[in-house]
């Protein structure tokens, strides 16, 4: 039989608690674009609209593994955000702006 979720918590210790909350916020953090979009709920077809494209162009963006980095700039703008490239090393990281500048020269 099935115990709730609530009853297994309460016997976990505060330490194992606290890794799984740790854990589910990382795996939060990281979310291929069609869970951020469902995440946001937006529909395929809102976001279609707001880049005026057709919804099939959402799906086969949504699939894709390699794509431009202006296409996926818009695509998080659709959906109310802002992209950024953010390189890490082990003595630091580093936000790329480049991308931000060749932008800017095309307008």
């Amino acid at each position: 039989m099935a115990r709730p979720f609530s009853e297994l918590r309460a016997k976990m210790s505060p330490e194992r608690r606290e890794r799984n909350h740790q854990k589910a916020m990382d795996l939060l953090a990281r979310l291929p674009l069609n869970e951020l979009r469902h995440a946001r709920q937006l529909s395929q077809e809102r976001l279609a609209g707001v880049l005026h494209v057709k919804q099939a162009s959402i799906s086969k963006l949504e699939r894709r593994a390699d794509m431009y980095i202006s296409t996926l700039r818009n695509f998080i703008r659709a959906m109310g955000g802002e992209l950024e490239i953010i390189a890490r090393f082990p003595d630091g990281s580093v936000q790329i702006n480049q991308f931000e500048e060749l932008e800017s020269e095309q307008h």
